[in-house]
């Protein structure tokens, strides 16, 4: 096969993983789109030729009327090349309501979960994955536009626990210059066109308008990545060893001793917290640097003070340290008529009639009170069409950890009114027409972030 000058990188990093007596097998995740297909392509001629064996695996998210048509077009590729195939699908828009997960943290978590389950069982030595370069710059331009630190510059990282990135020095125009010389076929994800997701936009506009300035503005972001993250991995062994000093059980609570952060420099200290914030909550996104600024300020105050955060946790100023706990949980919960429901900081009283604050509707079936699965919309009236209700509370200025305990009432599982956001067009309450009332009433004041 060819050249591999056209894709800078990729020898060292395929080099590495091969040369033993025996084949290493290998597992190459395979959507069908051109960046996927030139890593397949590629793992089985030049690969096979330096010993690695490659088994294509394609994850189905079932998000998409074409999702079968990539399924078998990725199965019929490596019937006609003979590598072998396998293949996994899973509901993603069930999973993330069941886990309270964005589509995308959901269609994630399931893909890599499956990959996972497929290296085990076919005992591969690792995973790869297409991304690329442009990938990586969108990555960092995203993270940038989010508030991002020092890890989040650093873009995607090349290789994690078992997963190798080997395309990531590649730019997209690399990849569809070596699949036209090659004649490597794909299909297209028709949803990849949409302006709709930030991703998008910057592929679309903001990447073209960088290459105008530099032609080489995705290639020095790129190496520009490299660096900081030699720096990041620094950083993280420093946050290690002052995390050696925290008592932590996952998914519950955490303690930091004040006396010992004194020693570090506040980066450390700040890195040290956002860790232990993840590991309470179980969740990274929607963690920013004013949580952890908030939750740093608190090693400065005297013992009693506490603060809101993302996830239902609460950070707390001990005598001695600071602790990160979550609070229960809340739950799905159905109203019955006229008895009070005690829901978080709320009571809420299902009437047939207006008395005090609450929530007026046109309810006939099963109504309930649960937070607000991530995703849902709102049809408010006079609105241009509907809106996340993430969007609507950033509109707001509603926090994240306000957001997780607003009061969302459901009718026979559709969401149909949030408490300080409004009522969904298709439940609003006809003139002279039945309603239900729903009283809500706030017990305590939320000290939130």
């Amino acid at each position: 096969m060819a050249m591999m000058s056209d894709l800078p990188g990729v020898r060292r990093a395929l080099e590495d993983m091969g040369g033993g007596v025996r084949p290493t097998p290998v597992l190459a995740a395979v959507s069908g789109g051109l960046d996927s297909m030139c890593l397949l392509h590629l793992l089985s001629t030049w690969g096979r030729e330096r010993n690695l064996a490659v088994t294509a695996a394609h994850f189905n998210h079932q998000l998409r009327e074409t999702a079968g048509r990539d399924e078998e077009f990725v199965q019929a590729w490596c019937e006609q090349h003979e590598i072998p195939f396998v293949s996994g699908r899973g509901d993603v828009r069930a999973a993330a309501k069941r886990e309270g997960l964005t589509i995308e943290e959901a269609a994630r978590e399931l893909r890599y979960a499956f990959l996972a389950e497929q290296k085990k069982v076919l005992g591969c030595t690792f995973v790869l994955t297409a991304h690329h370069a442009d990938d990586n710059a969108e990555t960092m331009l995203l993270n940038l536009l989010r508030g991002t630190g020092l890890r989040g510059l650093s873009g995607i990282p090349d290789s994690r626990e078992g997963i190798v990135r080997p395309l990531l020095q590649v730019t997209r125009s690399q990849l569809e210059a070596y699949a036209k010389e090659h004649s490597i076929p794909h299909v297209e994800d028709e949803t990849n066109e949409q302006d709709d997701a930030a991703r998008n936009v910057l592929r679309h506009h903001v990447l073209p308008v960088l290459r105008q300035l530099n032609p080489k503005a995705v290639e020095n972001m790129s190496r520009t990545a490299q660096l900081l993250a030699e720096d990041e991995r620094t950083l993280e062994r420093m946050t290690g060893q002052l995390l050696r000093h925290a008592k932590v059980e996952p998914g519950c609570a955490a303690y930091l001793p004040v006396q010992v952060c004194g020693e570090y420099p506040k980066a450390i200290v700040g890195r040290a917290l956002w860790g232990l914030m993840i590991s309470v909550s179980g969740h990274r996104k929607d963690i920013s640097a004013a949580h952890v600024e908030a939750a740093a300020a608190l090693l400065r105050k005297e013992p009693g003070q506490e603060i809101s955060l993302p996830y239902d946790m609460v950070a707390r100023r001990e005598a001695e340290g600071l602790s990160i706990c979550r609070r229960t949980r809340l739950s799905e919960t159905e109203l019955p008529p006229e008895k009070p429901v005690r829901w978080g900081e709320h009571t809420l009283t299902l009437l047939d009639h207006p008395e005090g604050e609450g929530i007026a509707l046109r309810a006939d079936g099963q109504i309930t009170v649960s937070p607000c699965v991530p995703g849902d919309r709102l049809t408010l009236p006079g609105a241009n069409g509907s809106r996340s209700v993430k969007r609507l509370c950033i509109d707001k200025k509603i926090s994240l950890a306000e957001r997780d305990r607003l009061p969302a009432i459901y009718v026979d599982g559709c969401l149909a009114a949030v408490w300080r956001l409004g009522v969904d067009q298709e439940f609003l309450p006809e003139e002279n027409g039945a309603f239900r009332f729903i009283q809500i009433t706030k017990d305590s004041e939320e000290k939130a972030l």
